[in-house]
């Protein structure tokens, strides 16, 4: 089960958060103040999205004379953030008039009746045409309207230190075609470079949805046959074998040593030290994680400036189990910007969405913040193209990734696979057993909805 945040902390986090005109929620029906809530980016040196939307709220001020934007950064872990707008939106004193959405939540807070459609704005919008139809149907609701549009994606894959890999006697230009081939390597390196971690595979529930997404899911839909949901049936799976086998792989990766010591893999803190201390300091040989790193690693703003990853770090495709077609798999997300049932100014809300989504605002994001383009005209820019190395790399991998089922309850599944994977991990219970207690809490939280396979 997510974390629910306490009122006081909801309450700490709008008072303390900084403001570009002034500061706490709720614009008392100020006709010329929009307010926008967005987690506080606290990864980096120089706060690249929290000085990106500064920037581009000045220039609607500088537009639109007479307008004011009201910032609300929210410093909080995503979880925390999550349960804070929410709170935050059930009430027209405290609810913002743009919120920042995570795709992962977006379902669930539009059938809570957080959320308004717009439909009405994007059907005169010449700019919507630009957008992958996948970007689009991240922020669409199953009753066919869309209540977000998507500021970016992200792609996950392999991350490879050669270096590691050269003492280790494994190819500079790996290019792994089964999940027994990446284990592979990683018992190679842990025979061959000792004092190195193999293989890091985000677990358990401290990592949250980096474990279930990047860890667990990048397995299940590399199986072939089993998803989390079956579309045709509108029904969750149950009894699955790809389910099983995902639980086998981060079994053997732990029960090996081949990861990170078991508590440091379940601590809530692990991404960050992999991106700030593992990697960089070159104790880690792969990683299996998103497009977004090298962002950390940059001279000039990184929370981790380390100019020579370019060359250090190699990126391959996270493969199929068997090497099946299309032998590469990966998950997309990212991010929406959407307007609440209860924002009092939701026409000005929809004005500021069409700034941030400008060409040239939507390019200047992908850039500063290291996201792969859902905006076929930024996507081709030679600018998006050249901005970090890896980026085309990422960007391809949009073609084969697969989104997390867009349904409301889908949050409260996470949370079950993440209970299955700690149990897997720490040791608790075996795949198949950590399969069958998902099963029984998947019954339970999708209210039997379910459909079994062999």
């Amino acid at each position: 089960m997510r974390r629910t945040a306490p009122m006081t902390w909801l309450t700490a986090a709008v008072l303390a958060a900084g403001t570009l005109t002034a500061c706490g929620g709720g614009s008392g029906g100020d006709k010329n103040t929009v307010e926008v809530a967005f987690i506080k980016d606290t990864n980096n040196k120089v706060q690249v999205r929290d000085d990106y939307i500064e920037t581009v709220a000045r220039a609607f001020e500088k537009a639109n004379p007479g307008k004011k934007v009201k910032l609300i950064p929210i410093q909080a872990s995503e979880n925390d953030y999550y349960a804070k707008i929410q709170q935050m939106m059930r009430s027209p004193k405290t609810a913002p008039d743009l919120v920042y959405e995570d795709t992962f939540l977006i379902n669930a807070d539009i059938t809570a009746g957080l959320l308004r459609p717009l439909d009405d704005h994007l059907a005169g919008w010449a700019d919507w045409k630009q957008f992958e139809p996948a970007a689009k149907a991240a922020a669409r609701a199953q009753d066919g309207k869309t209540y977000g549009v998507p500021d970016g994606t992200d792609t996950r894959g392999l991350w490879f230190n050669r270096n590691i890999f050269k003492k280790a006697g494994l190819p500079q230009d790996w290019r792994p075609k089964t999940w027994d081939e990446v284990l592979d390597a990683a018992r190679t390196v842990k025979r061959e470079v000792p004092g190195v971690i193999p293989l890091n595979v985000y677990t358990g529930k401290g990592a949250g949805e980096a474990a279930v997404m990047q860890g667990f899911e990048m397995l299940l839909y590399g199986t072939g046959t089993d998803p989390l949901y079956d579309p045709a049936a509108k029904k969750w799976v149950t009894g699955s074998k790809g389910f099983r086998d995902s639980l086998e792989f981060i079994r053997t990766v732990y029960a090996e040593k081949l990861g990170p010591d078991v508590s440091d893999a379940l601590s809530p803190n692990i991404q960050t030290n992999v991106a700030t201390e593992l990697m960089p300091e070159e104790k880690l040989a792969i990683n299996l994680d998103g497009s977004w790193l090298g962002q950390q690693w940059q001279p000039k703003g990184g929370g981790k400036p380390w100019p020579e990853w370019p060359s250090v770090l190699g990126r391959t495709a996270f493969p199929t189990q068997g090497g099946a077609a299309p032998g590469r798999v990966s998950l997309a997300g990212g991010w929406t910007w959407s307007v609440p049932r209860q924002a009092q100014q939701p026409d000005l809300a929809w004005k500021l969405i069409e700034t941030f989504q400008t060409r040239h605002n939507a390019l200047e994001w992908c850039v500063r913040g290291a996201q792969i383009a859902v905006r076929k005209d930024v996507a081709a820019d030679p600018a998006y193209l050249k901005s970090i190395p890896g980026i085309d790399f990422f960007t391809d991998l949009v073609k084969v990734s697969h989104y997390r089922p867009a349904l409301p309850v889908y949050p409260k599944v996470s949370a079950a696979i993440g209970e299955a994977m700690e149990a897997v991990t720490s040791g608790d219970a075996t795949p198949r057993k950590g399969a069958a207690d998902y099963d029984e809490q998947l019954r339970s939280v999708v209210d039997g909805q379910v459909v079994a396979k062999p």
